[in-house]
């Protein structure tokens, strides 16, 4: 069924039982979902991998709790922007297979978004790794 998103649901679609369920069935929707992201977006993959070295230097340079934390953050902040800009490209495809000028410009800037995210991240972590580096080998005096 074809249906406006502004439409009312029908009496079926408003059913209690149709509309909830358990949070391990939420969960299971929310793993497939990251599935497909891995396997869809290759991405996604290079992230994975930049992540697990970010994690690999924190440990080398023995990163504070607030460190380790703002670092964590701004990998969930790049990985979940992926899925998002991965969400909005199957949604392209599913919508149209042909050219659209307006489809083309979403996808641009959700690409756009997982750019500005890495960039934002990528600074995050150069300024702690840098500092952390820095006071290993005494750049900053004591």
């Amino acid at each position: 069924m074809n249906r406006s998103l502004d439409a009312d649901p029908s009496p079926a679609e408003r059913s209690p039982a149709k509309r909830r369920r358990s949070l391990v069935s939420k969960f299971g929707c929310a793993f497939c979902g990251l599935k497909t992201g891995i396997r869809r977006e290759s991405n996604f993959f290079v992230h994975l991998i930049v992540a697990a070295l970010v994690v690999a230097t924190a440990c080398v340079l023995r990163v504070s709790i607030v460190e380790w934390s703002l670092l964590a953050l701004c990998i969930a902040l790049v990985l979940a922007a992926e899925m998002f800009n991965t969400a909005i490209e199957s949604l392209a495809r599913a919508v149209s297979g042909e050219y659209h000028a307006d489809i083309k410009e979403a996808l641009d800037t959700s690409s756009a978004s997982v750019l500005i995210a890495s960039l934002g991240a990528a600074i995050v972590g150069a300024a702690i790794f840098i500092h952390r580096l820095g006071a290993i080998l005494h750049w900053w005096g004591e």
